[in-house]
């Protein structure tokens, strides 16, 4: 099986052929308009078996699979303490195993935004993470870590590796957190600014049958988005 994740800084309609060369049995999209709420036919047509989630027609999380594949939107909790937090979309992926999709959002929070998003999803939700995949966009690294703060990256790595759940990037290639040669994102798709914001994290089953990691060449995708896919084969 072959996962792949990108953000593909929006007009997914008019991006979604450059994916095909990888031919992944799930990709997962963040900043991807919603199939249903489009004209555009090429696009409905190819996303024939998917899940989407978010606010704007234009900007959501897509979960996107061969058809052969079936995809069940699962019912999590996205309310922590009365506030809702966006944007996850969990999936089951054949009865399998569970998908997270993550696209982690300011939400307008003054003090949660981003990571915190994440470190108050996994709150609610750390007992349905058993046999799982976390994947998306972040928007963080564990260099934007705060002192003062208790939901930094590090402290939500920290509470994915208590119940099993390691990025692989980071276990395929022996890297620490904050020390990433790869990036995935460019700001302003200037050269000169490159972050490692997007993962796939996974529990020890993914771990052990991962057989290849990459991310897509920066002279390629950076042309189409700022940030690049990043895919796994099992």
């Amino acid at each position: 099986m072959k996962i792949l994740t990108w953000n593909c800084n929006g007009a997914l309609r008019r991006k979604f052929g450059h994916l095909s060369d990888y031919n992944a049995d799930i990709i997962v999209v963040q900043e991807c308009e919603n199939p249903a709420e489009t004209t555009h036919k090429t696009y409905t047509e190819w996303a024939n078996n998917y899940l989407w989630i978010g606010d704007n027609k234009n900007k959501g999380v897509g979960v996107f699979a061969k058809k052969h594949i079936r995809l069940e939107r699962l019912n999590w909790s996205n309310r922590f303490r009365n506030h809702e937090v966006k944007y996850f979309l969990p999936c089951s992926i054949n009865g399998e195993f569970e998908l997270l999709a993550v696209w982690n959002h300011s939400n307008q929070s003054p003090t949660f935004g981003y990571i915190g998003q994440l470190w108050k999803y996994l709150q609610i939700n750390k007992t349905n993470l058993n046999n799982c995949m976390v994947i998306g966009d972040f928007n963080s690294n564990k260099i934007w870590d705060k002192w003062d703060r208790w939901w930094n990256h590090s402290n939500v790595v920290e509470e994915f590796k208590e119940i099993g759940i390691e990025s692989l990037y980071h276990k395929s290639f022996k890297e620490e957190h904050g020390l990433e040669t790869q990036p995935t994102f460019y700001l302003q798709r200037n050269l000169q600014k490159p972050y490692h914001i997007d993962y796939v994290f996974g529990s020890q089953n993914f771990v052990a049958s991962l057989k290849t990691l990459e991310i897509g060449p920066v002279s390629y995708w950076l042309k189409i988005s700022d940030h690049l896919p990043l895919v796994c084969e099992f």
